[in-house]
């Protein structure tokens, strides 16, 4: 009777996890209608970025959409950030990239790159009226801020020996330009056009050296894999740099020069940017959580089966999915599970699928608690009075147990709501990483932060509150 429940119980996640995973991945188009998915950062400005009507613009993006329309093909853009949608076009996630990913030999090993579409190089930046550094000689002995992946990481990298300073890598411009605001960094390298934008925007820096050559920028497919559509980029960008498109497109974006805003300005343009964030960061807890919750009932009550096979199985589930950190699960959910498989898999199916296993383990550790915690007294008392165990466990013990967790269920939500923001990494627009798509247009580090940090805040203060008058009614009844 037991394990026909638990069979019961088993099927039953089986049947809603499909039902809300199939709600994520999108709808199949007609067979005739090719549709491919390019991965692309969007926090690297001028070349992708989302403006303040939440549109992913940029030259890349422009580039993209004007060869799109002059060949005739349609697309879909992922936003993952540069590592991601490099990593997802590796284990087949996406068909293409265009992310100002430099041409390199060692990237020609693994990836085919279209014609070079932007000559690209670096240049070195320091905080805006420094006057101590005007050299890479005067860099020794101090560190310097990079983001990891482009031009200027490799730069940095091969001179760091020569001119004695250490490296400080960052995944987005912004956050390094923000360590060099604040002194943590005395300069940092970047590609010319994206800091070139960046101090037009006032970022907080100046350009103190003349550029170094560099590589050019390319759009990237698998090896040997999607030749249509890198013949298609090819013969596109031809035919809109003989148009001057191209030169139109470039023109836009390296020449602008915007306002600086102030802080109501920033909180009026970015909130509803920021609340789709934060609902979506709710919905994503929540859905987790459910799954999180079946599977802390089925492990936590075989952790305290009288089975000793049982009792192993939850105990190996529970230390492999807390022992494992988050983000790395997360990458072997999303990018290594479907790689090894040779099928795709929807951002926001990895994402439920790492919060539920990682918040399932210890949501297993506080059923095991609540339920130790009872005296047990309780259950010889109960089997004493001729109660089967089934009837013990659910009418005597698990009441008192649900007093003692319901505290550590509320702080688990709160846990995992946190643990949302590291889904960034993977491509979920949640509230931090609304937050850093707006800095990356704005550069206004200081004042996103501060409005996502209260933004957070007040959830978690709400949470706190709830967890307390909860614990009240139930023990008053």
């Amino acid at each position: 009777m037991k394990k026909t429940k638990l069979g019961l119980l088993l099927l039953s996640f089986i049947a809603v996890f499909a039902m809300v995973a199939g709600s994520f991945v999108p709808v199949a188009h007609a067979a005739d209608e090719k549709v491919y998915e390019i991965g692309t950062d969007e926090t690297f400005a001028p070349f992708e970025f989302q403006n303040k009507d939440g549109e992913l613009v940029g030259i890349d993006m422009d580039i993209l959409k004007a060869i799109a329309k002059d060949q005739d093909f349609k697309y879909k853009v992922k936003p993952l950030g540069f590592n991601a949608a490099v990593q997802a076009l590796s284990s087949n996630q996406v068909d293409g990239v265009i992310a100002g990913m430099s041409i390199t030999d060692e990237r020609k090993q693994k990836f085919d790159f279209s014609d070079p579409y932007f000559e690209s190089g670096v240049v070195m930046a320091i905080k805006k009226g420094d006057d101590a550094i005007s050299s890479y000689k005067d860099l020794k002995g101090k560190k310097v801020a990079v983001k990891t992946g482009t031009e200027g990481y490799a730069f940095a990298e091969a001179n760091k020996d020569k001119y004695g300073y250490t490296l400080v890598p960052f995944d987005d411009s912004a956050s390094m330009y923000a360590d060099v605001r604040t002194g943590n960094s005395a300069a940092c390298f970047d590609d010319y056009p994206v800091l070139a934008y960046g101090v037009k925007q006032g970022n907080g820096l100046d350009i103190v050296t003349d550029k170094e050559k560099g590589n050019s920028y390319g759009f990237a497919v698998n090896k040997g894999q999607n030749q249509e559509l890198l013949t298609k980029f090819n013969a596109g960008l031809a035919n809109i740099k003989a148009s001057g498109e191209y030169k139109k497109i470039v023109d836009t974006y390296i020449g602008s020069n915007e306002a600086q805003k102030s802080f109501w300005d920033i909180l009026v343009e970015s909130m509803p940017a920021l609340l789709l964030g934060l609902w979506y960061t709710i919905k994503l807890t929540l859905i987790s959580l459910v799954f999180a919750a079946i599977l802390g009932l089925v492990f936590g009550f075989l952790k305290v089966s009288r089975n000793k096979f049982l009792r192993g199985i939850a105990t190996v589930y529970v230390d492999i999915f807390r022992g494992i950190p988050l983000i790395v699960l997360a990458f072997f959910i999303y990018f290594g599970i479907p790689e090894a498989m040779g099928f795709k898999m929807d951002a926001t199916v990895a994402a439920v699928i790492t919060l539920s296993l990682n918040a399932g383990a210890y949501i297993t550790e506080i059923i095991r608690g609540g339920i130790q915690a009872v005296d047990k007294g309780q259950m010889e008392a109960g089997r004493s009075l001729g109660l089967p165990y089934g009837k013990t466990m659910s009418k005597i013990i698990l009441p008192q147990a649900v007093r003692v967790m319901i505290p550590s269920f509320i702080n688990q939500f709160v846990i995992t709501l946190k643990d949302t923001s590291i889904m960034s990494v993977i491509g979920l627009v949640e509230l931090t990483q609304s937050g850093k798509i707006i800095i990356a247009r704005t550069f206004e580090s200081s004042t996103v932060w501060l409005i996502v940090a209260i933004m957070y805040l007040i959830v978690i203060t709400a949470l706190t509150k709830l967890s307390n008058v909860m614990e009240r009614r139930v023990n008053n009844d």
